[in-house]
């Protein structure tokens, strides 16, 4: 809900390229700090009572964005809620993996992913509207009652903590060095860092992109940051599909070279249909590497017996991600053309696919299925 209207809202308030960066890092920064204490915890003490802790501290955080008076507060605000989002999605995605079917890793979280691209692409077209149509406030206040929906449901309809898996099963839990000498782990958490910087620069900077040189509407923005993640979420789980049957490692290496040409159509952009176009092509490229890259943390979390802490480090990595990619292009901001800060994501996802390639093809083979 909140992603086409903080930048735009922060610049308004007079703040810099490098003040909007800081509002998605820090938000990305405590969130990082965090999550390996969540992981790891959800590992020992079940998954449910960070996440219903987690939603209800989102709640309260979200009606605290109608209080802030200026840019400095902004960032502090975000800072907390991304202490509150370290006991979400990680923790979430655990749950998910605890429960997924041998074999239907891909399938599985590719069902999950559409879930959650499907809340990334309404969110941010609702957004929009509300900021035109009824102001800012009633965005913040829509994300805080949607929170408090998910707190209530989660509360009740999810099984007591006793009867998780995690919980039920006693095993003896993988430790954070094995899990760093694996080399598709450590494939997998640059890949997710780098392609998460792209999405920082382009959740960050966008918005504010397509409001200065294309003077486009908060409804408008928010439908174009809408195509990319829709587009994401509807092919979740098709690709999902696909990663169960073909070669993960490829298709991570295949959908990050979509997403690097995407970044190249940003560059050259000259119009609102390019924006789109750019948009859309991220979305397909994302969701090819994604699914794949999902499914072999599943199984990772699995083998390693550590679900939690495997969760938790791809989130580290979507956190560190997004403090680099929004910091980084937040300074670049400063000091050249706008169209410019897309250069960075293009040449980003290069290196990327590169030590993805170094790491998980020319490094030992791991003998277990990915």
């Amino acid at each position: 809900i909140v992603v086409p209207l903080l930048p735009v809202y922060a610049h308004d308030l007079g703040g810099s390229g490098l003040y909007i960066g800081l509002i998605f890092a820090s938000f990305s920064l405590s969130r990082t700090f965090f999550l390996p204490y969540f992981g790891k915890y959800s590992d020992k003490k079940g998954r449910k009572p960070y996440i219903v802790t987690g939603l209800f501290a989102y709640t309260l955080i979200s009606f605290a964005f109608i209080l802030a008076p200026n840019v400095e507060t902004l960032i502090s605000i975000r800072f907390i809620q991304g202490i509150a989002s370290a006991m979400i999605m990680p923790v979430t995605q655990a749950y998910i993996g605890d429960i997924t079917v041998r074999d239907h890793e891909g399938m599985t979280m590719g069902f999950f992913n559409l879930s959650v691209f499907a809340g990334l692409s309404i969110g941010p077209f609702i957004g929009g509207v509300m900021k035109d149509c009824l102001g800012l406030d009633m965005a913040f206040i829509a994300m805080g009652i949607l929170s408090f929906t998910g707190f209530i449901a989660s509360l009740t309809m999810l099984p007591p903590t006793w009867s998780e898996q995690v919980i039920s099963q006693s095993k003896k839990r993988g430790s954070w060095i094995r899990l760093l000498k694996d080399r598709d782990i450590d494939g997998i958490f640059i890949f997710r860092l780098i392609y998460t910087a792209c999405i920082g620069i382009i959740w960050g900077f966008l918005p504010v992109y397509a409001d200065i040189e294309f003077s486009l509407s908060s409804s408008t923005i928010g439908l174009l940051v809408m195509a990319g993640v829709l587009t994401s979420g509807i092919l979740q789980t098709p690709m999902g599909f696909f990663a169960d049957r073909i070669n993960k490692r490829l298709m991570i290496l295949f959908g990050g070279t979509i997403i690097a040409y995407s970044m190249f159509i940003y560059i050259q952009a000259e119009n609102v249909r390019h924006l789109f176009f750019a948009n859309i092509i991220f979305g397909i490229g994302g969701s090819i590497a994604m699914a794949p890259l999902m499914a072999i943390a599943v199984q990772k979390g699995s083998s390693h017996k550590a679900m939690g802490s495997v969760m938790a480090l791809i989130t580290m990595a979507h956190s560190m991600g997004m403090t680099l990619g929004s910091v980084g292009a937040g300074i670049l901001m400063d000091i050249m053309e706008m169209r410019k800060i897309f250069s960075m994501g293009m040449y980003l996802m290069l290196t990327g696919l590169f030590l993805y390639y170094v790491f998980v093809f020319t490094g030992k083979k791991d003998t277990k299925k990915a």
